[in-house]
């Protein structure tokens, strides 16, 4: 069975590239090994190295959602921050037949100015087929929502409210970001364990979905989420009013200011309602 090697980054899930992948597997008898060199934020942007890693894995959870969705064989893993380095690992472990790599266009790729895509060529000399996918000009074939949710993200409103956009006709893709509880010595753990059981109830449910634990401040989270990620919209959910740290500390506004894509709020009310309990 051949093997293809594809290396891309924030291009992943771009239509050209989906559209090489497909065209391959159409032929049969050929698997995919997906590499995704961590990004750097831009200048002066402070994130957390762990942040950089998990936003890159969840780029890995999403493309391979999609390209098994279509039976097409593939896995996926992070690389090294230098695309380069990335590359010459995954060619040093797996021997691939035939490399992909996808870049923005000239003007704006970073990978292009230090001359990846031939360095690759002289380094491995494999076939390497050179994919430009221009998402600003193009978009994705696919929306992406990011949700931002912590202590509501067991709630039903938010899983209808998305069930709902999924089901608007166009694909869509959801980024879950959790941000750690502050003051607790076990944060970063029950932060993973809401997002585990949240990403537990997307698939269940049919959606798409997958999703990193943020910093505790919840506007530093979706700062850095937004940095990481491109996105169509976005989706804060809080309980409701004064029982909400992040309804008092103007967190929807504050990300509504910051962002140019729309920013939807979602109530959720984890405690039964006077009423429902005398009626209980």
């Amino acid at each position: 069975m051949r093997e293809v090697l594809v290396v891309a980054n924030r291009t992943l899930g771009g239509a050209k590239l989906l559209e090489a992948v497909r065209e391959r597997a159409a032929a049969g008898d050929v698997r995919f090994r997906l590499v995704v060199p961590q990004s750097n934020p831009s200048a002066g942007l402070v994130i957390y190295d762990e942040a950089v890693h998990e936003s890159a894995q969840a780029r890995v959870d999403l493309a391979l959602s999609l390209v098994t969705g279509e039976s097409i064989d593939a896995t996926g893993e992070v690389g090294d921050a230098d695309p380069f380095l990335a590359t010459m690992d995954a060619i040093a472990t797996r021997r691939p037949d035939e490399i992909l790599i996808s870049t923005h266009p000239a003007v704006s790729s970073g990978w292009l100015r230090r001359d990846l895509v031939e360095r690759i060529r002289n380094a491995s000399g494999l076939p390497v087929e050179h994919i430009v996918v221009d998402i600003e000009q193009e978009g994705f074939p696919f929306k992406v929502t990011l949700v931002l949710a912590s202590k509501t993200l067991g709630g039903d409103e938010l899983l209808q409210r998305l069930g709902q956009k999924a089901a608007g006709g166009e694909r869509r893709l959801f980024v879950v970001i959790v941000p750690q509880p502050d003051g607790s010595g076990g944060a970063p753990q029950v932060a993973r364990a809401r997002l585990a059981t949240m990403l537990d109830r997307l698939h269940s449910a049919g959606l798409v979905g997958s999703g990193m634990i943020g910093d505790p401040d919840p506007y530093t989270a979706a700062v850095n989420a937004l940095e990481l990620f491109r996105v169509d919209d976005v989706v804060i959910s809080t309980l409701p009013d004064q029982r909400s740290g992040w309804m008092r500390s103007n967190l929807i506004e504050r990300v509504q200011h910051m962002t140019s894509a729309p920013v939807e709020h979602v109530v959720v009310d984890l405690q039964p309602s006077t009423t429902a309990a005398s009626a209980a």
